[in-house]
């Protein structure tokens, strides 16, 4: 996790209608979407802010259904094996979901790799814009979310209704 007084990093605290997130950006990319509020101390390059303005604008589509696919640079930190999980939940369409061992099977690995597909899954340091909360258990079951399970089934039936499917569970506001 990125120190939020590191000079070269924007942030931004916005509200959503899951609650506060914090956004993260360096001169590359998004380096993080945290779950609540925390606040930087606002030295950040001018690169990053461009990014984190362009982030916080894309979730605001997000969450208001004008935004189907996040296109913001990234900048994630993590090993080799993270990064092929986190570009294969990149490549999850809008209001799909795919089982731990099926995203296993998108980086090469067995399906008996899910267990590690679900650690990797669980470090995605950018939930939402990496979408995350469209990884289910093999039944379909909805498993662990750092932002809860009831985040998890507002995101999905948030996207559901928007591709003209189930409206239960909606976010509040929408």
């Amino acid at each position: 996790m990125a120190s939020l007084t590191e000079p070269a990093l924007a942030v931004r605290a916005i509200e959503t209608p899951i609650g506060a997130l914090t956004v993260v950006a360096s001169a590359r990319g998004v380096r993080e979407v945290r779950w609540g509020s925390q606040a930087g101390d606002g030295g950040a390059e001018p690169s990053a802010s461009e990014h984190l303005e362009r982030a916080t604008g894309q979730l605001d589509e997000y969450f208001r259904g004008e935004r189907r696919q996040f296109d913001v640079p990234l900048d994630l930190e993590g090993t080799e094996f993270q990064r092929a999980v986190w570009g294969a939940l990149n490549r999850i369409p809008f209001a799909e979901t795919r089982s731990y061992g099926e995203i296993a099977r998108a980086v090469g690995r067995p399906a008996g790799a899910a267990r590690a597909v679900g650690a990797a899954t669980g470090r995605n340091p950018a939930p939402i814009i990496v979408p995350c909360h469209r990884v289910v258990g093999a039944g379909g079951a909805l498993t662990g979310f750092a932002g809860g399970i009831e985040t998890k089934r507002a995101l999905l039936a948030h996207e559901a209704e928007l591709a003209g499917g189930a409206r239960e569970g909606r976010l509040p506001g929408f």
